[in-house]
C-alpha cells in the first residue's frame, strides 16, 4: 500500500519543495495551508485550504491515520516582520495554536511520526553577540534567551513536542533551520529572508544605482539552499534521533558580503548603502557536527551555487512582473 504523508505549511516556501519530494519518493501527499504556493502550483494529491488554528479544520484534514505529518506552518517571516516587536503577539498566539492543535489531533488519530520545524532563532541572544564567533550548538539552547518572541515560541513549541514523545510514545522529531533559501519563496512583501531580498533589491536596482542594507552589515548568517534542506528534513523525520538537530551550513558570511554576492552574480556595478533597520542577533551560523555524527549529512554545495539559482529566479520574476527599478 501507497504512504502517506500530510504536510502543514504546504503552499509555504519550504512547504512546497517537501511537497514535491515526497511525491517523487511515492507517497499520497495532503497538503494544508492558508493558500495556494503563489509562485508554482502544488504536486500534492489533495490540497486542504483552511485556517489551522482552528481546531475543527484540523480534525477535518487528520481524518486519517498518515504515515508520516511534517508541521511547518507558521507565522513568521524575516527580520523586518520578526525584530520590529509589531507582530510579537500574532507570532506567539498563531504558531503556538497551530502547534497545540495539530498535536493533539495526530495524538487523537494515533499517527506517531512527526516532524516540526523549529528554528534557529530559539538558541540564546547571549550566545550569538560576536558576529565572528557565534554558539549555536544544540547543547546551547538552555539556559534559554531567544533574541525575539518567534525563538520564545519555537522553543516552547519544541518543548510542546518532545513532551508528547515522552507521554504518550510518540516519534515527534525537531528539526532547527537556520535561514532557508531557495527559488519558489517570498522575495518582496516584507517577509522575504536577506538572500531573497538582496537578490530583488539588486535585480530591481539598475546600473550604476545603490541598494540599501540594514545595519553595519558586518553582521553574520549562514544561509542553507532548499534542496539540502529537504533532504535533511526527510532523514531526520525518518531517525532514531529524539533530539532536536540543526539544519544549515557552516559557511558563515557577513550580510554585506551577501550583497556584494548578489551584485557580483548579477554583472552590475552597485553601491551598498548601510542604514538602521532590524537585524537581530549579530553572529548566527549552524553548528553541524551532531547531524553529522548521528546522521552523516553535510551540505553539498557553496552558497554561491544557491544564491546563483536564485538570483537567475528572482531575476526574472521581477521581470515578469514588470516591476519599476529602485534605487535602495
Amino acid at each position: 500500500m501507497k504512504k502517506t504523508a500530510l504536510v502543514c505549511g504546504a503552499g509555504g516556501f519550504i512547504g512546497g519543495h517537501l511537497v514535491t519530494e515526497l511525491k517523487n519518493e511515492g507517497f499520497w501527499v495532503r497538503g494544508v495551508d492558508l493558500k495556494y504556493n503563489e509562485h508554482a502550483p502544488t504536486d500534492a494529491d489533495d490540497f486542504a485550504v483552511g485556517d489551522l488554528r482552528e481546531q475543527n479544520f484540523v480534525r477535518s484534514v487528520i481524518d486519517q491515520r498518515f504515515d508520516e505529518v511534517y508541521q511547518l506552518a507558521a507565522d513568521m517571516g524575516g527580520a523586518g516582520y520578526i525584530f520590529t516587536g509589531e507582530n510579537d503577539a500574532d507570532i506567539m498566539h498563531n504558531s503556538a495554536l497551530i502547534n497545540l492543535n495539530v498535536l493533539e489531533s495526530c495524538h487523537k488519530r494515533n499517527i506517531k511520526q512527526v516532524y516540526y520545524s523549529s528554528s534557529a532563532c530559539m538558541y540564546p541572544e547571549h550566545n550569538q553577540l560576536d558576529p565572528e564567533n557565534p554558539n549555536c550548538s544544540e547543547h546551547s539552547a538552555y539556559p534559554a534567551n531567544p533574541d525575539s518572541e518567534y525563538g520564545w515560541e519555537k522553543l516552547f513549541s519544541e518543548r510542546l513536542y518532545l513532551s508528547f514523545n515522552r507521554n504518550y510514545g510518540m516519534r515527534c522529531r525537531v528539526g532547527r533551520y537556520h535561514n532557508i533559501f531557495g527559488p519558489m519563496g517570498t522575495w518582496s512583501g516584507g517577509k522575504e529572508k536577506a538572500p531573497a531580498a538582496m537578490c530583488r533589491k539588486v535585480a530591481m536596482c539598475p546600473d550604476g544605482g545603490e541598494i540599501e542594507v540594514w545595519g553595519d552589515g558586518l553582521q553574520t548568517r549562514s544561509f542553507l539552499y532548499i534542496d539540502e534542506c529537504i533532504d535533511a528534513t526527510t532523514r531526520i523525520m525518518r531517525s532514531e534521533v529524539p533530539e532536536p538537530l540543526n539544519i544549515g551550513s557552516e559557511e558563515m558570511i557577513a550580510i554585506n558580503d551577501l550583497a556584494k554576492m548578489a551584485i557580483e552574480i548579477s554583472g552590475k556595478t552597485i553601491s551598498i548603502k548601510n542604514i538602521p533597520g532590524p537585524e537581530g542577533v549579530r553572529g548566527r551560523n549552524s553548528d553541524n557536527k551532531l547531524i553529522a555524527e548521528y546522521l552523516n549529512w553535510s551540505p553539498s554545495q557553496p552558497l554561491r551555487e544557491g544564491m546563483e539559482r536564485t538570483y537567475n529566479w528572482i531575476s526574472s520574476e521581477v521581470e515578469k512582473a514588470g516591476a519599476p527599478a529602485e534605487n535602495s
